[in-house]
């Protein structure tokens, strides 16, 4: 076989070489799907880190940072046990920082934009991360099976205003809540904008410098392209000995880096869901404000819509509306509901 040295794997190529030195007859269908199965692994191995996570996934800076968290003074970073989940980009679950140590499971999220979903999804990683550490013989043991307690961090540094630490549960996201929930996880959200939590930056070096890269960047992003405020903030911290090492190092990786794209992208693709769904539960409000108008009842509205659930959510709301039926109103009384 010829390599071809310095040139990307196409999909032509691919299906030509594998005609070329295969007696099989691959069908069109065929040749896609083992392709699909080789970008899969090429995307988990070419995606490209989030500044936080690159930072962090020096272990002698991770330990840093758990030490400041918690009042440790833990030296050897051997003692750290990474269990970040690295390959499983493709099915849809990657994390930023998960590791073991002192009996611990420490789960360290990064977001630039606020999300009240975090425990949900940490309660898919540290699921996802136990069913590796946990063989499916101990499950069924009759002696119990030993685990580390997880813990759960989310560290946040957008733009819109938070406390400097607070939690986040997720009984929170209950449809149905009842004295103490059963089954409860616990995020604790802290604001790492630079002059937040300053007792933690001052323990932690790398964290302090983590902020003040980013504040920089933020400020000179407002007069200037992305690319040049982060090439500038690079120069300035390694002149004045903020993160110079790492960023010495990684230079080049940081500023081939969308630091602010990825979340931003994913925050406006939620953004136009959200205004997609309000305008579909707005749709379905008029409908049967109509009917109510009427005087049809709800359970004969919930038939003619086929919408049981919603229905019996938007004549409780408009109740309350009544006799107004003001759309909007009843809107804003169903998301009030949601959230209490």
């Amino acid at each position: 076989m010829k390599q071809n040295t310095g040139t990307e794997l196409t999909y032509e190529g691919f299906a030509a070489f594998l005609r070329e030195v295969s007696n099989e007859r691959f069908e069109e269908e065929e040749l896609r799907s083992m392709w699909n199965s080789i970008e899969a692994v090429r995307v988990s191995r070419t995606y490209r880190d989030n500044l936080f996570r690159m930072i962090y996934r020096d272990k002698e800076k991770l330990l840093s940072l758990y030490n400041a968290m918690n009042g440790t003074d833990y030296r050897d970073p051997d003692e750290l046990i990474i269990t970040t989940l690295e390959n499983a980009i493709y099915i849809g679950i990657k994390n930023d920082l998960s590791f073991i140590i002192a009996s611990e499971l420490n789960l360290y999220e990064h977001q630039s934009t606020t999300n009240p979903n975090i425990p949900l999804r940490q309660l898919q990683y540290v699921t996802t991360i136990f069913r590796g550490l946990v063989s499916q013989k101990a499950l069924y043991s009759t002696k119990l099976t030993k685990i580390p307690c997880p813990r759960f961090v989310v560290f946040y540094n957008g733009e819109q205003e938070e406390p400097e630490s607070r939690v986040l549960k997720l009984s929170d996201a209950y449809l149905k809540r009842e004295g103490e929930p059963e089954l409860e996880l616990k995020v604790t959200m802290l604001n790492i904008n630079y002059g937040k939590n300053k007792e933690l930056m001052e323990k932690c070096e790398s964290l302090k410098g983590y902020a003040i890269f980013n504040e920089k960047v933020r400020n000179y992003r407002r007069s200037m392209p992305v690319k040049e405020a982060v090439n500038k903030t690079v120069e300035e911290c390694i002149n004045e000995d903020i993160l110079a090492d790492f960023l010495r190092k990684n230079r080049a990786e940081v500023m081939a880096m969308d630091i602010f794209t990825y979340d931003q992208k994913l925050h406006e693709e939620v953004i136009a869901e959200e205004a997609e769904e309000r305008g579909e539960m707005i749709k379905l409000i008029s409908l049967t404000v109509k009917k109510l108008k009427k005087g049809k009842t709800a359970e004969i509205i919930a038939g003619e819509l086929e919408e049981e659930a919603a229905v019996s959510r938007i004549c409780e709301a408009a109740q309350k509306a009544a006799p107004e039926y003001d759309v909007n109103k009843i809107y804003e009384i169903m998301n009030k509901q949601d959230k209490n």
